[in-house]
């Protein structure tokens, strides 16, 4: 694989840092976002030669600014890996909308901004590779995250047109799904909104539960996550969504069959409306 530049956003932990200490162990020039002086202070003394560059996702005026002045320091970037983001908990009827606000700006809003200040870019250079970490969770749903799934959801939609527009300038775009991964997703890194509604309680007090018994002791390996991501950057076909993890492969097969039989079910009333 010939030598890149990796731009990574939440590069600090989880899947940014996994992605971001595989891609310079391989030799490839890496960028990486934090959000604050100890995150920078932490990444450089784990990770000497990254380049830390403070970026706040949502703080979308700056965005191009910051990616402008990072290409001017480090050279032009081939590969965008948009990670930053994080999880939310709740029960959809007991969560704020200020919740779902905070959580569609951070994982949406923020990933198609720094995706935006890209594509100009690669859209003149005819080359790049767009890689947005979406979820399982944004191929099927489960009690309780609601707000994650539909953020997922969205940039998952997103980045197939995404996809489609850029495919003529030689631009790849590609979503990672990841199951259940040994990361700070359940851990530090989600919001969990306070119960308050007992009639609640049967059916999602044991996913809260078991979801923080499993914490650390997920299925996925983040490190192994980030060896097929060096795969996937250099293939010449890529494809538009990669599921990551046996149990993700598992939830999302299911689902799909699923969603055939109802569409087989129904397939009268849904020609009946022809006119």
């Amino acid at each position: 694989m010939s030598t890149k530049t990796f731009f990574i956003t939440g590069a600090n932990s989880g899947f940014g840092f996994a992605i971001a200490r595989a891609a310079r162990n391989a030799g490839h020039n890496v960028i990486g976002t934090v959000r604050s002086e100890a995150a920078r202070t932490s990444l450089l003394e784990r990770l000497p030669d990254v380049h830390p560059v403070l970026c706040d996702v949502t703080e979308f005026d700056n965005i191009d600014r910051i990616v402008d002045q990072a290409e001017a320091d480090f050279g032009p970037v081939d590969v965008l890996v948009n990670n930053a983001g994080y999880g939310h908990e709740g029960v959809l009827e007991e969560s704020p909308l200020s919740e779902m606000r905070r959580q569609f700006d951070v994982n949406v809003f923020g990933a198609v901004a720094i995706a935006k200040a890209f594509l100009p870019r690669f859209r003149t250079r005819r080359a790049g590779f767009i890689l947005n970490i979406t979820s399982m969770g944004g191929l099927i749903t489960m009690p309780g995250i609601a707000y994650y799934c539909g953020s997922k959801f969205a940039l998952q939609g997103i980045s197939e047109v995404m996809r489609s527009e850029m495919a003529p300038f030689g631009v790849h775009v590609t979503t990672l799904c990841p199951g259940s991964f040994r990361t700070d997703w359940a851990g530090r890194s989600m919001i969990r909104t306070e119960r308050s509604i007992p009639d609640y309680d049967s059916l999602f007090d044991p996913i809260r539960e078991a979801r923080q018994e499993k914490h650390g002791a997920q299925l996925g390996d983040p490190e192994k996550l980030a060896e097929a991501v060096l795969g996937l950057v250099n293939s010449d076909n890529p494809p538009p969504q990669l599921i990551l993890g046996s149990d993700a492969l598992n939830l999302v097969r299911n689902r799909l069959q699923s969603m055939l039989q109802e569409i087989e079910d129904w397939e009268v009333v849904t020609c009946s409306t022809d006119g």
